[in-house]
């Protein structure tokens, strides 16, 4: 469990509470717009959904992000199990603007550095800028942007790539998504 000023980072608990605090961020469609996923429609897809993506053995290490006074998740860090170590995130609506997945991320990213992991990745959507923000904000820095008929929702989406080196080698870049899409690039900002 990780602590900052405001929250508190934990694992997800397969317990009625965090549940029901799972499908509430992830049944809003506005909060899943930019994820490799559906909106889900009920607590039985909430619990499928932990069984298949959060349960502790599964591809992704889940913190739930929760209030400091509260217990309830609103929202969460993932980090990549895999080669590419991918940062992922999700809020609930009601607390986008406060800098809540900023504080969540960077307390997570402090434990990895901790771990001597040499880097993490992150991906946004280009139509998602609030997403590189964060990234941003985190001390990422974009590497290049790629173009993928994105699953399952079956749409061509141009992501931009960013990396923070935690081994202070600036010369390292993940190149698997470059490699692995013909339809790739450096953007100019």
């Amino acid at each position: 469990m990780k602590k900052t000023e405001r929250l508190v980072i934990r694992p997800f608990q397969n317990s009625p509470t965090d549940l029901a605090a799972l499908y509430a961020i992830l049944a809003d469609k506005d909060v899943n717009r930019f994820l490799p996923w559906w909106p889900i429609q009920s607590l039985a897809e909430a619990q499928d959904f932990y069984q298949k993506r959060i349960a502790p053995n599964s591809e992704s290490q889940w913190y739930a992000i929760c209030l400091r006074d509260d217990d309830t998740p609103i929202g969460y860090v993932t980090i990549g199990k895999g080669p590419s170590r991918d940062l992922g995130y999700g809020l609930r609506k009601a607390y986008w603007g406060q800098g809540i997945t900023t504080e969540a991320a960077g307390a997570v990213v402090t434990e990895l550095r901790a771990q001597q992991l040499p880097f993490i990745t992150a991906t946004h959507d280009v139509n998602n800028p609030a997403s590189g923000k964060v990234m941003q904000r985190l001390g990422m820095q974009y590497q290049y942007s790629y173009k993928e008929q994105w699953q399952p929702k079956d749409i061509l989406v141009t992501f931009r790539m960013y990396q923070l080196n935690l081994a202070q080698t600036d010369a390292l870049v993940y190149r698997e998504y470059w490699d692995k899409y013909p339809n790739h690039f450096i953007e100019q900002f």
